[in-house]
């Protein structure tokens, strides 16, 4: 049970702050208060020196990914604001409250990150019984496939079922779809909310297997005398991050923080897509 937030340009570097505004930044990291299971995020941005400029190793990359977890709240981590500061053209951040006891150690912790894909996720993944997918011996995801997220939760084993996906030759975004699909199948109330990176692509998908905020997470949010702010918990909202009066990308996110209509934030539709390029920064949507 988490939040999530990501965007995509037009090739600019931008930081966090950049994008929402110093003001939502800081409301986005004090979310981590309550989601104080730990969180991560994952920036690509342009290399600083030349590609193929050879200096006796290997030629520069073009496109360098920097990726920070931790098993600490983002809102007493110094790292937080550091990132946030950070240019780059594309980018995803997680605040975790883990789900179903899952263990806090560093190896769940999102963004996951293999075959040149970073992965972060919102949900419980279980069945009508309460059995996490973890411990259901008749889940169909290869068990290699998870191993090579490096996590044990329900969103390493999501992560892993898009990958088998992306290896059978699907472009990601209907990877993500197809492996929804096929997961509905043994757990259609579980909530498949997530956000997949590439060096080229950002793509958001809102799928709630029901539109309620789960029991456990009012409570949470109760408990810290907050629980107005978990009414639209499952909701996921985006709009264009507009520079110099012309729309350079878009930002995505759950809720969290304030999302006007009149700032120019729109809702995603469940069980829809969104896919950005973080070239060209344009975006699509579409049905799953």
């Amino acid at each position: 049970m988490c939040r999530l937030l990501g965007y995509a340009t037009k090739g600019l570097d931008l930081s966090l702050n950049d994008v929402i505004g110093k003001v939502n930044c800081d409301l986005f990291r004090e979310l981590g208060v309550i989601h104080n299971d730990g969180w991560g995020a994952c920036l690509v941005s342009s290399a600083r020196s030349q590609p193929y400029r050879r200096d006796g190793g290997e030629p520069a990359p073009e496109t360098v990914e920097r990726m920070y977890r931790s098993i600490e709240s983002s809102a007493g981590d110094s790292m937080f604001p550091a990132l946030a500061g950070q240019p780059a053209r594309g980018a995803i951040w997680h605040l975790r409250l883990a789900s179903s006891h899952l263990p806090l150690v560093l190896g769940n912790q999102q963004p996951f990150s293999t075959h040149g894909l970073s992965f972060i996720h919102n949900g419980d993944i279980s069945d009508a019984d309460g059995r996490n997918i973890v411990r259901d011996h008749d889940c169909s995801v290869d068990r290699s496939a998870v191993l090579s997220t490096g996590g044990e939760s329900d969103s390493a084993v999501f992560f892993a079922a898009i990958v088998e996906q992306v290896g059978r030759g699907l472009p990601v975004d209907e990877a993500v779809a197809e492996a929804v699909r096929l997961l509905r199948l043994r757990y259609p109330l579980s909530s498949f909310n997530c956000m997949v990176q590439s060096r080229e692509q950002l793509v958001v998908l809102r799928a709630a297997g029901h539109e309620g905020t789960p029991r456990r997470v009012m409570d949470v949010y109760e408990s810290y005398g907050r629980g107005d702010e978990a009414q639209d918990y499952r909701a996921v909202r985006y709009r264009p991050i507009s520079s110099r009066g012309a729309d350079v990308g878009v930002v995505v996110a759950s809720s969290g923080f304030p999302q006007p209509i009149s700032e120019g934030w729109s809702e995603l539709e469940n069980d829809h897509l969104l896919v950005a390029s973080n070239r060209t920064g344009e975006f699509h949507i579409r049905a799953i």
